[in-house]
């Protein structure tokens, strides 16, 4: 049987998109979403995200990392997937969906979409790095030359080592650039390598350079090696919330897989 799939990226952050309403793939076959997402022996892509019915939303987002396992929150996968239902004419300008860390509001205007993201009250600061939850869990450390940083050698060490072990976290190099602007690179597990943007992780970011006091806006610019993106958030007593992930999310190409 053929499906059509659909390749969307947002920042560089790349995605195998299907439309599952009629439930003709089967979720439980990882071997295959991690084939798809090989970029030698499949399609390629950091992710792989069935857009599914929900009974309490316009629809649900089922998000696969590309090692074939289903993960936590992936930001840039849900505003990919805000453009994927607009194209299925599923949605308009306006949504809210389903995922696994809970109801996504967005929105979106040309290829423009604003994800609100979970609100965030637990973070942990160390001497050398902050650890939060953004809807992933993010390890953020903020370093004088994020372009002297090997992502992938530190990044791994650190995913793997304590306490995050096998569980692992995503592991996040920030530079500060300017007054709300910081340049950041991101190891990502599931993928094992670094990714070009991290929709959790420059959020992260965000909330983690608000809360060192690197800055005091509450809107920040993340440039990540796959472009800019936006994060903005209110702040209560030290619990974020409102906070908007905003971005460009876009069709790169549709083809047709054989299942």
């Amino acid at each position: 049987m053929k499906l059509t799939f659909y390749k969307y990226q947002g920042t560089g952050n790349d995605f195998i998109l299907i439309d599952n309403r009629q439930e003709i793939f089967d979720k439980n076959n990882t071997k295959l979403v991690a084939r798809l997402c090989d970029r030698r022996f499949g399609i390629g892509a950091d992710g792989f995200i069935l857009l599914e019915n929900s009974e309490i939303s316009d629809f649900k987002m089922v998000y696969y990392n590309a090692d074939g396992n289903t993960s936590t929150m992936c930001g840039n996968g849900g505003r990919c997937l805000v453009a994927f239902a607009k194209l299925l004419g599923i949605i308009n300008q306006h949504t809210s969906f389903e995922a696994i860390d809970g109801l996504h509001e967005a929105t979106i205007e040309n290829a423009v979409v604003s994800l609100k993201m979970i609100d965030v009250e637990n973070i942990e600061q160390f001497d050398n790095h902050i650890f939060l939850d953004s809807g992933s869990p993010h390890h953020v450390t903020f370093v004088k030359n994020v372009n002297d940083v090997n992502v992938k050698i530190t990044g791994r060490k650190l995913r793997y080592g304590a306490p995050y072990f096998e569980e692992g976290s995503n592991i996040n190099f920030v530079e500060q650039t300017d007054k709300n602007t910081f340049k950041v690179r991101t190891y990502e597990r599931g993928v094992e390598d670094e990714t070009l943007s991290c929709g959790t992780g420059v959020t992260a970011v965000a909330i983690a350079s608000h809360k060192a006091r690197k800055t005091t806006s509450d809107t920040v610019i993340l440039d990540t090696p796959g472009g800019l993106l936006e994060v903005s958030f209110e702040t209560h007593n030290n619990h974020y919330k409102n906070v908007f992930l905003k971005g460009a999310a876009t069709l790169v190409f549709t083809g047709a897989l054989e299942i």
